[in-house]
C-alpha cells in the first residue's frame, strides 16, 4: 500500500494564529518566518517555495492489512484523506548523529571509535562504565598488571574516560531541577530528574530501527461490514484528532505510563515515580515488548517527606507530581497546539502534532492523573456507593473536573490546604489545583484512561474472585486439584497447589486463572450459580485481551459481564465475600466499576493489549533502579551522579550501534523491507542487523527470536499449521512387538496394518510389514500456528509429549491435540500415544504415505456434553472410549493418523466431582479419570477458536 504525496493548502489551519506567539522556520531552507502558517503559506508558495515535492516513499503496511489467506472474512479499509504529507528531507537519529561535530566525524572516518583506539578499547570502556563506579575504575587502572610491558588503555583515570563519553553525540540529556513549595518544607530538596518530553518524543520518531514498524496515518478498517479496532490509528480518537488538525499534519501520538516504586534498598530507601513513554506511531506488538526499547524512562517525579500533618501528604505528593508533569511536558503541548517539524525514520520532513491519547496506569495512579479522590472513579461519574452496580455510568470528563476545580478556587484559596482539601474530598476531587493536562490540548481523562488489563483485570482476579474460589472449595481441595493437574511443557504447574504462594504477581494470577473454571466446577459448595459467575468474569477478560475487536466482539464481551452482573448473587449466596470483619453482603470494589469502561475504551483508542501495563511494570525492574545503585549514595552529589549515568547509559547504548554500522560500512537509514508472506515476531534492533550486518546479531542481546517452522518444517495440508521433528529420533530402531511392548499399545500393529490398507487406495501394499519392519520413535514434536487474530504472525511454537511408560510416569506422559482428518472433516479430540515412522530396509523405499511426515499413534475421547448441556461451566465434556475384545478384554482403541492431521494442542483438565479422589496426581489424572473438559482457556488463542467457530 503507497500513500500519495498531496500538496499543503493554509485550509484549515487558522488555529495557528491563536496559539504561535513565536516566529517558526522552513524546514528546508531554514528561513524564519512569524508564525507555522507563514511557513505553510512559503511551501506551498508556487514561485518561491523550496518543497521539493519529494516521491513518495514506500511505507510500512499497517498490521491491520498484512493478512495471510486465512479464509477469513474480506478486509477492506482507507487512510485519512489529509494526513501525513511530507515537507522535504532532513536526518534520523544515527544521521544527525553522525553530523554532531565535523572535527569528529572526520575522525570517524578513520576509526569509527574515535576518541577510543579501536572497537576492542570501546567496549572494555563500556563494560567497565557500566559495572564499576568511578572510585573502582580508577582502582581497576591503577593495578599493577599495567606497570609491566602489558598494554593499558589510552584513556589514564575515570574522569578521562568519564569526559571521552560525555562528548559523545547523545540523545535527550537528563537534567535535574529543584522544586519547593512554600510553607511546606521537605527533610530533602524535592529534584526532578528528567528530560525534556519532546526531544524524547522526536528521538523515537526519527529512530531508523523502527523504520519497518511505523504508522503515520488514521486508516479506517473493516472486517466485511464491521469496523475493526486494533491500533491506536485504527481507533475513533485518531480520526477525531486528525480532522481538528491542519491539513497534512502527521499525529505522533504520546503514550505514557508510571508506577511509584522504591529506586534505593538502602535504609529509608528513596521512592519515586518514574515516567515512562512511548509514541503510537510504533506498531503495538513491537513497542509492547520491553526489549525493543521503543518506551523510554523520561522522569524519577520525587516522592518527599513533607513537614507537615500526615492527612495532607498525600495531597502535596500529587500536586508535585502534577507540578512535575507540567515541567516535563511544557514543549509537547505547544507542539500539539501549533506542530513541530521532525524526521522520521527515514529522514522525511513531517508537520507532527503531540497529543497525549493514553495514560496506562493502576487504580491509584489513574486517581492521581483524573485528579479525584479515592472514592470515585477516575473515568466516570461513579462513586463508593456505585461501585458494584450492573449501571453504565456516564463519562467523567477533563472539562467537568475543570469547571469543578476552577468553581473551588475561586472560593477559597488552594494554598489554604485544609479547607481546600476539605471541599476538594466532598466533590470528589483529589486537592489538585492545576493538572497537568489541563492545558494539553485533546488530552483528557475521560479518553485517555484505558482499561488497564494487568491490574485492573488479572490483579481483580487474584485478589477477589481467586480468594472466592478458596472460600467456596475451601484451600485444601483447591491445592489438592491444581496440584493434580497434567503438566504440559510451555504452561506453569502449580505443584504445591495456589493457596500458599507469597507474593504472587499478576502473572501467577493469569496462570490460575486459566485453569480455574474447570477446576473448581462440581466441588461440594460451588453451586451451579457461583461455577457460572466465575466463568462469565473470565471469559469478559479473554475477550478484553482480544487485540483486535469488531463492533460484534465488543457486543460479546459486555454480554459476558452483564452476564456476570446478572449471577453475581450466586457469589454472595455462597458465602465468598469475606474480609477481616466477617462475610461482605455486597459488591462495592473500585476494579469492577471500571470494566464497564472497557467498550468505550477499545472503540476510542484501539484494543486495550496495547495499553497492558506489562511492560512499564518490567522496566521498572530493569530501567529504574540500576542506574541509582551505582551512585556513591553521597547526599550532596545524588542527583547529579544520578543525572551523568542516565546520560552516560543513553550515549553508550547509542554510539554502540552508531559504531557498528560505521565499521562495516552500513547504512543510517533503514530501507525498508518487503513484507514477507509469514513473519515471526523479533526484536527490530536484532531484524536490522540481520538484514544489514548478519554476521553481527551476536553482538546485540534481544530476546530469543520465534523459530519459524512454516519456512523449514511440516505442513499442514493448508498450511495453517507447522511442525517440527527432531532430525535424530530418541530411538533410532524398534521392532513392531517391542514398541507395543515398552508403549503398552497392545493393537499397534493391528492399528497400523488399518491405515497401510487405507492408505495404499487399492494399489499393491509396501513390502514393508509389522512382522518384520522397523520404526524410529520421538518423545515429543513441536506444533506452531499462525495468529487467529493477525493470520501472517508466527505463534511460539508448542510442544506436544508422547512419552511411554515409565516410573515416574506409569501410563506414560502425553498430551491431548485436536485432530481434523482429511477424509471426513471433522475435528476429533485425541491423546497422542506415540509419534513415529517405518524405516526402509538398505536399499529400499517406502510409498510416500509412510516417509513424507511422522505418523501418530492416537487414542480418542468422545464428546460427552456442549457447552450448551453445562451452561455453567461453558466447556465442552469429554470421556475416554474403551472397547472390548470377544475374550472380553476392555482396552483403549487406537488409530494412526498422520503427523499433519493436528490441528493445534489442547488441555483437558479431570472432571474431579464434589470431592477430588486424592489418588489422582499429576503423574496420572490424564490416564486414570474417564471424563474431562476440554479448557477453553488454555490460552487466548485457544479461547478465541473454541469462543467463535469450533465444532
Amino acid at each position: 500500500m503507497e500513500q500519495a504525496d498531496s500538496g499543503c493548502t493554509a485550509a484549515g489551519l487558522e488555529i495557528l494564529h491563536d496559539h504561535n506567539g513565536s516566529s517558526a522556520r522552513c524546514p528546508n531552507c531554514r528561513l524564519e518566518f512569524v508564525s507555522n502558517l507563514a511557513v505553510l503559506d512559503h511551501l506551498n508558495d508556487p514561485v518561491h517555495s523550496c518543497w521539493s515535492n519529494e516521491p513518495t516513499y514506500r511505507l510500512p503496511v499497517p498490521p491491520a492489512f498484512q493478512r495471510g489467506d486465512s479464509g477469513q472474512e474480506e478486509v477492506t479499509g482507507q487512510y485519512h484523506s489529509k494526513s501525513g504529507y511530507l515537507f522535504g528531507r532532513g536526518h534520523n537519529i544515527l544521521q544527525t548523529m553522525e553530523d554532531h561535530d565535523p572535527d569528529q566525524k572526520r575522525r570517524r572516518a578513520i576509526n569509527p571509535s574515535y576518541p577510543f583506539v579501536d572497537q576492542a578499547e570501546w567496549q572494555l570502556a563500556e563494560f567497565i562504565v557500566q559495572r564499576l563506579t568511578k572510585t573502582d575504575i580508577n582502582k581497576f587502572l591503577k593495578l599493577d598488571w599495567f606497570k609491566t610491558s602489558r598494554s593499558r588503555p589510552s584513556f589514564k583515570s575515570a574522569d578521562q574516560l568519564f569526559g571521552w563519553i560525555d562528548v559523545l553525540p547523545s540523545g535527550p540529556q537528563w537534567q535535574s531541577t529543584t522544586f519547593e513549595f512554600i510553607d511546606y518544607t521537605t527533610a530533602r530538596p524535592m529534584e526532578l530528574i528528567w528530560r525534556d518530553g519532546l526531544e524524547v518524543v522526536k528521538d523515537l520518531f526519527a529512530n531508523p530501527i523502527f523504520s519497518n514498524h511505523m504508522m503515520y496515518d488514521p486508516h479506517l478498517v473493516m472486517t466485511g461490514s464491521e469496523r475493526e479496532y486494533g491500533e491506536f490509528f485504527t481507533s475513533e480518537r485518531a480520526f477525531t484528532i486528525q480532522n481538528d488538525l491542519p491539513e497534512g499534519a502527521t499525529i505522533v501520538p504520546i503514550i505514557l505510563a508510571s508506577d511509584k516504586t522504591p529506586v534505593t534498598r538502602m535504609t529509608g530507601g528513596l521512592e519515586m515515580h518514574p515516567i515512562f513513554l512511548t509514541i503510537g506511531n510504533i506498531q503495538s506488538e513491537v513497542r509492547m515488548k520491553a526489549t525493543a526499547h521503543a518506551w523510554r524512562c523520561i522522569a524519577f517525579i520525587p516522592i518527599p517527606k513533607f513537614d507537615a500533618h500526615a492527612d495532607y501528604q498525600t495531597l502535596l505528593h500529587a500536586r508535585l507530581f502534577h507540578k512535575c508533569m507540567d515541567t516535563i511536558f511544557a514543549r509537547c503541548k505547544v507542539a500539539t497546539k501549533i506542530g513541530e517539524y521532525m524526521a522520521d525514520p527515514m529522514g522525511y520532513i513531517r508537520h507532527c502534532f503531540t497529543p497525549l491519547v493514553a495514560y496506562t496506569a493502576d487504580l491509584p495512579e489513574a486517581q492521581l492523573v483524573a485528579c479525584v479522590s479515592k472514592n470515585a472513579s477516575p473515568v466516570t461519574m461513579a462513586t463508593q456507593s456505585d461501585f458494584g452496580s450492573a449501571h453504565i455510568y456516564p463519562p467523567r470528563t477533563g472539562q467537568h473536573t475543570l469547571t469543578l476545580i476552577y468553581d473551588l478556587s475561586k472560593r477559597i484559596d488552594p494554598w489554604s490546604v485544609p479547607r481546600f482539601q476539605v471541599e476538594a474530598k466532598s466533590l470528589m476531587l483529589s486537592g489538585v489545583h492545576q493538572p497537568f493536562w489541563r492545558d494539553w490540548r485533546f488530552a483528557d481523562p475521560g479518553y485517555m484512561l484505558p482499561g488497564e488489563l494487568l491490574h485492573t483485570c488479572h490483579k481483580f482476579f487474584g485478589d477477589h474472585a481467586l480468594k472466592w474460589c478458596k472460600e467456596v472449595v475451601g484451600e485444601e481441595e483447591l491445592d489438592a486439584r491444581y496440584k493434580a493437574h497434567h503438566k504440559r511443557v510451555g504452561t506453569r504447574h502449580f505443584g504445591s497447589g495456589v493457596s500458599h504462594i507469597s507474593q504472587m504477581t499478576c502473572r501467577e494470577h493469569r496462570d490460575i486463572e486459566r485453569t480455574m473454571i474447570a477446576t473448581i466446577a462440581g466441588a461440594t459448595n460451588a453451586t451451579p450459580d457461583f461455577v457460572h459467575a466465575i466463568r462469565a468474569l473470565t471469559e469478559f477478560f479473554y475477550q478484553a485481551q482480544s487485540p483486535v475487536h469488531t463492533d460484534s466482539s465488543i457486543a460479546s464481551m459486555v454480554q459476558s459481564l452483564d452476564e456476570f452482573h446478572r449471577l453475581k448473587q450466586g457469589i454472595l449466596d455462597a458465602g465468598a465475600r469475606r474480609g477481616k470483619r466477617g462475610t461482605i453482603d455486597n459488591f462495592l470494589i473500585p476494579k469492577l466499576e471500571l470494566f464497564h469502561s472497557f467498550a468505550g475504551s477499545i472503540r476510542a483508542l484501539g484494543g486495550l493489549i496495547q495499553y497492558s501495563a506489562d511492560v512499564s511494570e518490567r522496566l521498572l525492574i530493569t530501567h529504574c533502579k540500576f542506574p541509582f545503585e551505582r551512585t556513591s549514595r553521597q547526599a550532596k552529589s545524588f542527583t547529579l551522579q544520578v543525572v551523568q549515568i542516565l546520560n552516560r547509559d543513553e550515549t553508550m547504548q547509542r554510539f554502540n550501534l552508531y559504531t557498528l554500522l560505521q565499521t562495516h560500512g552500513a547504512p543510517l537509514v533503514n530501507a525498508i523491507a518487503a513484507e514477507d508472506d509469514i513473519v515471526a515476531e523479533t526484536d527490530p534492533t536484532l531484524a536490522w542487523i540481520a538484514r544489514t550486518l548478519p554476521s553481527q546479531q551476536k553482538r546485540f542481546h534481544g530476546p530469543r527470536p520465534v523459530r519459524n517452522h512454516f519456512i523449514t518444517g511440516l505442513l499442514s495440508a493448508e498450511a495453517t499449521a507447522a511442525f517440527h521433528v527432531t532430525v535424530a529420533p530418541d530411538r533410532k530402531s524398534f521392532t513392531v512387538p517391542d514398541l507395543q511392548y515398552t508403549y503398552a499399545l497392545p493393537d499397534f500393529a493391528v492399528a497400523l496394518t488399518e491405515y497401510i490398507s487405507k492408505s495404499s487406495q487399492g494399489a499393491p501394499t509396501t513390502s514393508w510389514t509389522c512382522r518384520g519392519g522397523s520404526v524410529r520413535t520421538w518423545n515429543k514434536f513441536r506444533i506452531q500456528l499462525l495468529s487467529n487474530f493477525q493470520s501472517r504472525v508466527v505463534m511460539p511454537s508448542q510442544i506436544v509429549q508422547s512419552y511411554p511408560p515409565s516410573e515416574a510416569f506409569p501410563f506414560g506422559n502425553c498430551d491431548a491435540v485436536l485432530v481434523q482428518l482429511t477424509e471426513s472433516n471433522d475435528v476429533y479430540i485425541a491423546q497422542v500415544r506415540c509419534v513415529f515412522q517405518p524405516t526402509a530396509k538398505k536399499g529400499r523405499t517406502l510409498p510416500r504415505y509412510l516417509e513424507a511426515a511422522p505418523l501418530l499413534y492416537v487414542q480418542y475421547f468422545q464428546i460427552k456434553a456442549t457447552p450448551a448441556d453445562e451452561p455453567s461451566v461453558g466447556m465442552y465434556r469429554v470421556k475416554r472410549i474403551f472397547h472390548q475384545d470377544e475374550t472380553g478384554r476392555i482396552f483403549r482403541p487406537g488409530s494412526i493418523i498422520p503427523l499433519t492431521a493436528v490441528t493445534c494442542a489442547v488441555e483437558l483438565v479431570p472432571v474431579y466431582g464434589s470431592k477430588m479422589n486424592r489418588t489422582i496426581t499429576a503423574a496420572n489424572s490424564l490416564e486414570v479419570c474417564d471424563d474431562y473438559y476440554l479448557n477453553k482457556f488454555s490460552d487466548k488463542e485457544v479461547f478465541h477458536t473454541m469462543h467463535t467457530d469450533l465444532m
